[in-house]
């Protein structure tokens, strides 16, 4: 039986969890979140307790016993205590500023890209003499503040020699030695 699938989930004061049919929405402080649960997969609230359950050890009702759990889980702590992910821009010249929901970076390219933010993030970008430009996001969605993150990464990814690019904070680059001298 999958680990991650059969442990409860305990549901929070302050937060409203309904189900309809096989669709999960969860309302917090911070926000509302739906996500639609495959109908294979059984949910059963009592007591602000909710339990997943599936039909069979199928390797398909397996999988998603355990990920639909996850999701859920996460909605519940995302409308609690939100999400962030840091980014940090390595390199000369590499700016960052925001306006709004309005993101522009210059990452060494003959233009400065401007990316427009969904409504759900809030934007926080800063570029202090001195120290590394930051861009951080933060948000109650988990899925879209990822996927967001992993967008602004992949305009300019951590190259392997000199470390610069656009990585996540704390985030180990694996570096290579540079070509030796000839004699």
């Amino acid at each position: 039986m999958s680990r991650v699938g059969k442990s409860p989930i305990i549901v929070p004061d302050g937060v409203t969890l309904t189900i309809e049919g096989t669709t999960v929405t969860v309302k917090g402080p911070k926000g509302e979140l739906q996500e639609v649960i495959h109908p294979d997969i059984t949910m059963d609230l009592q007591d602000k307790e909710l339990t997943f359950s599936r039909p069979s050890d199928h390797k398909e009702h397996r999988s998603k016993h355990g990920l639909y759990r996850s999701l859920v889980n996460n909605m519940i702590v995302g409308v609690t205590e939100g999400y962030s992910i840091a980014l940090e821009l390595v390199g000369v010249g590499f700016r960052a500023s925001s306006s709004g929901q309005d993101l522009t970076l210059a990452l060494g390219y003959s233009h400065p890209i401007v990316m427009r933010l969904p409504k759900e993030i809030v934007l926080d970008a800063d570029t202090k003499k001195g120290a590394n430009p930051y861009v951080k996001l933060s948000s109650h969605d988990k899925q879209l503040i990822g996927t967001v993150a992993a967008k602004i990464r992949s305009l300019r990814k951590p190259e392997p020699y000199k470390g610069k690019g656009v990585r996540y904070v704390g985030e180990q680059i694996r570096r290579k030695a540079g070509k030796t001298a000839a004699k």
